[in-house]
């Protein structure tokens, strides 16, 4: 794997992650005033110049854009925390859990919008490449055992972006396995779908930025 997503394997493109982790909240400072603002998924605000104010990632880009605020970057996002990850991820085969669920996303959102509000934009980009590395390192050593023999497979403190690519990799891979020792546990995937219910959800839904 290398650290590098698989397409082909992956459940979610990059764009669709972001697009999740958009909904994460992050510290703003506007510098306008302005009442509450009322979304389906809550109520931010009221909006105060240089008052510090909590909004989802995806409202702090927009305003953000507009040039109507700045983005505090999260806590986890300083060299001194990022680099304590670094050496706790060298140091131990375990996954740390000292980082967000979606660590790439987030970073990756801020590379691209709020450059200027990241104190030391280029060490902090390096960080977490080096950590995203060593994790993706340690995923790999953990998959060294796997045989026809496993029925399951355990990792912790995955990040999303690991997850979505290593899920489909261990469900295919199980699936092979299965199939060569025993055909007939492999259910008929057309079968499965027949017998699937169909939810359908007809609530609003925010629309991918494009």
């Amino acid at each position: 794997m290398a650290g590098q997503s698989n397409h082909e394997l992956s459940l979610f493109s990059a764009e669709e992650l972001e697009f999740i982790a958009e909904d994460e909240i992050v510290d703003i400072v506007p510098n306008l005033k302005m009442g509450p603002l009322n979304f389906i998924s809550g109520d931010f605000g009221p909006f105060t110049p240089q008052i510090v104010t909590q909004v989802p990632l995806w409202l702090a880009i927009a305003l953000k854009k507009r040039g109507k605020c700045s983005i505090h970057p999260p806590q986890w996002m300083s060299v001194e925390k990022l680099s304590q990850v670094l050496e706790t991820e060298r140091d131990s085969q375990e996954m740390s859990d000292q980082l967000p669920f979606h660590y790439v996303e987030i970073s990756r959102l801020l590379f691209d919008h709020a450059r200027d509000n990241i104190p030391n934009l280029y060490m902090v980009r390096s960080l977490i490449e080096d950590i995203r590395n060593v994790r993706f390192h340690k995923v790999e050593t953990d998959l060294e055992g796997f045989n026809g023999r496993t029925i399951a497979v355990k990792i912790k403190n995955l990040s999303a972006m690991e997850v979505n690519i290593v899920r489909p990799f261990i469900g295919k891979a199980l699936q092979a396995f299965y199939k060569h020792d025993s055909p007939e546990l492999i259910p008929d995937p057309e079968r499965v779908s027949d017998r699937r219910p169909q939810v359908v959800n007809n609530a609003p839904r925010r629309q991918l930025r494009r």
